[in-house]
């Protein structure tokens, strides 16, 4: 597949176990990895370093594989679901990020082009959570980047 903002491919990438293969040294139950993920959305880790984490510490080569659910799945059964989801949070606060450098920076022009990017990757992404009901429909990307910018 093509990259969004370059019209070439990428080389690189894992390759994931193959899928509904239980891994056979996985020493955890079902109820210990649902457990798990609870615990580490409440210490505040995000979804992509909770599967991280899972991975490199406990040996899970995936979540769905071992619990027959998505990491997400199991944290709105829970009731653990974050206002925001994930994917939009690290871009706004990469938009934050980029804004600030361009303030001392004003003739970065290649960091304006990164920030007219990230823009549009998070209006898309709106529109998207918008339509599924993840996010309020008046949600605004200029509120919420000058909300972050204020911590």
């Amino acid at each position: 597949m093509a990259r969004m903002h370059a019209r070439r491919r990428g080389k690189a990438g894992s390759k994931r176990p193959p899928a509904g293969a239980k891994a056979t040294w996985l020493q955890l139950s079902t109820a210990e990895v649902e457990e798990r993920v609870v615990k580490m959305h409440g210490e505040g880790l995000s979804a992509a370093l909770i599967g991280l984490r899972l991975r490199d510490q406990y040996g899970v080569p995936g979540v769905r594989a071992v619990t027959g659910r998505a990491l997400q799945q199991i944290l709105e059964s829970k009731g653990a679901v974050s206002e925001m989801p994930d994917d939009i949070a690290a871009l706004l606060k990469r938009t934050v990020r980029l804004q600030v450098h361009l303030r001392a920076n004003p003739k970065d022009l290649h960091n304006r082009r990164s920030l007219h990017l990230s823009q549009a990757k998070i209006r898309r992404l709106a529109d998207y959570y918008k339509r599924e009901g993840r996010l309020p429909a008046d949600w605004d990307i200029a509120a919420k980047s000058a909300e972050l910018m204020a911590q």
